[in-house]
């Protein structure tokens, strides 16, 4: 075995006890729990963050947020890996595709590798646009099925596939039935609505473009869906244009206009703030929180599966059942079958989430306690730590790079190995690979 190399100490084992009791002092249970998080004593303070419940639901709905991402055609063994490494996690809901265009027996596959994986997890089919739709559902075993709402009177006939249909085909698609006002257009859902119910579905209602709906619309809408038997209103801002206290406003009001129904969330990262908005909603009484991984979604994006469920867990202490340590793999294997890469510092499960570049007081601070600049314990989220070597890096983190390669050098050739390694950064413009390292420190002899 290597000897590691004897690098000088810095503190001695009196001062690391003594910086070790001054961090204890300053830490709270839950908020500080060791090898998992250490996040600010205020976030466990009720008059500080408010009442939050002591778990909430997360929903995955990545499956159907793929049908939106431009240029995803993932083939079908790639999206049932994924499926499967999602309910793996312990999600304990999972919204597939929608069923349009997809065979029955499709439908019927999914649900049985969900339910293999976890029988408790529920599978809900979404966009439910007729009774025949709602009929393919219940045969193919989903447990409910989402039938989603406009926000808008006439206007929701931009959002009607078969009108597009019609018309391509030169058909003529305005009758005495078409939609022209919000009654009918709730009229039509609650329609679908009992349907599902008279053949065991739960059912959930989007709300679509909530940040359209006029105080008026928002309350008849609710009365409308509710009546017809939804078990769940969704609050779901496509354009992402409500801010976190608007969400909490939102749902407060719904719960109080139908306090027996639960109530849900879908927001949109338009400015970064959907899983503030997640937070702010369940503090007003939201049970679930609609999301996928790695936010992905078109546009902006939804709220982040693994950003979530951390924000709750560690910062809120609000438990999710999130198997945490699958969060950064899953987050890889989305990658893989979208196509679409998260970017190095992406939240909790970013490839460089808990780098902090290879100052000296990183890898000192990182012995005497990780949870200092580190509020997450990387390993909770199946990631790691990475300490690079840098042109700001001395000669302790160029000790602890060189022992990691097997290379024993005392400290004056570490010294030595210090400044030729930067001198040839700066002449090459470059970081130095592990091989430089190696190079260099053979030619020291």
């Amino acid at each position: 075995m290597q000897k590691p190399v004897q690098k000088p100490p810095v503190f001695t084992p009196e001062e690391i006890a003594r910086f070790r009791a001054e961090l204890g002092a300053r830490r709270a249970p839950s908020a500080h729990e060791p090898g998992r998080w250490s996040v600010s004593p205020l976030n466990r303070r009720t008059d500080v963050v408010g009442s939050l419940p002591k778990t909430v639901r997360l929903r995955d709905a990545t499956l159907r947020s793929l049908e939106t991402l431009p240029g995803v055609t993932a083939p079908a063994g790639a999206k049932r890996a994924f499926l499967r490494r999602v309910v793996a996690t312990g999600v304990p809901e999972v919204v597939t595709a929608g069923p349009g265009g997809r065979d029955e027996g499709v439908l019927n596959a999914e649900v049985d590798l969900v339910k293999g994986e976890n029988p408790e997890c529920r599978v809900i089919c979404p966009l439910m646009r007729s009774t025949q739709d709602i009929d393919r559902a219940a045969r193919a075993g989903y447990d409910a099925v989402q039938v989603w709402v406009q926000g808008f009177g006439e206007t929701a006939l931009l959002y009607r596939p078969d009108v597009y249909a019609a018309a391509w085909r030169g058909e003529e698609w305005r009758t005495a039935e078409t939609a022209r006002d919000r009654a009918a257009v709730l009229g039509r859902a609650a329609r679908l609505i009992e349907y599902a119910r008279s053949l065991g579905l739960d059912v959930i209602a989007p709300m679509l473009m909530v940040s359209y709906l006029t105080d008026e619309d928002h309350a008849t809408t609710v009365a409308a869906l509710t009546e017809a038997g939804a078990g769940e209103l969704t609050l779901f801002d496509g354009p992402g244009a409500m801010s976190p206290e608007a969400y909490g406003h939102l749902v407060h009001r719904t719960t109080e206009l139908a306090p027996d129904v639960e109530v849900g969330l879908h927001p949109h990262n338009t400015f970064g703030l959907a899983v503030g908005c997640a937070v702010a909603a369940v503090r007003a009484g939201a049970t679930a929180v609609e999301l996928s991984v790695n936010g992905y979604c078109g546009g902006p994006g939804n709220a982040d599966l693994a950003a979530t469920a951390l924000a709750f867990e560690a910062v809120y202490g609000v438990r999710t059942g999130i198997r945490t340590e699958e969060l950064t793999q899953l987050a890889r294997l989305g990658a893989e079958v979208t196509g679409y890469q998260t970017a190095w510092n992406h939240p909790i499960t970013g490839p460089d989430a808990f780098c902090w570049g290879g100052l000296d007081f990183i890898t000192q601070e990182t012995a005497v306690d990780p949870l200092l600049h580190n509020c997450v314990e990387p390993s909770l989220v199946g990631n790691e730590r990475r300490i690079p070597f840098t042109p700001d890096s001395g000669p302790y983190t160029l000790a602890d790079r060189t022992a990691a390669l097997g290379i024993d050098l005392p400290p004056a050739a570490l010294d030595q190995l210090l400044d030729q390694v930067k001198q040839l950064m700066t002449r090459e413009n470059r970081l130095a690979t592990d091989d430089d390292l190696r190079a260099l420190a053979r030619e020291l002899g």
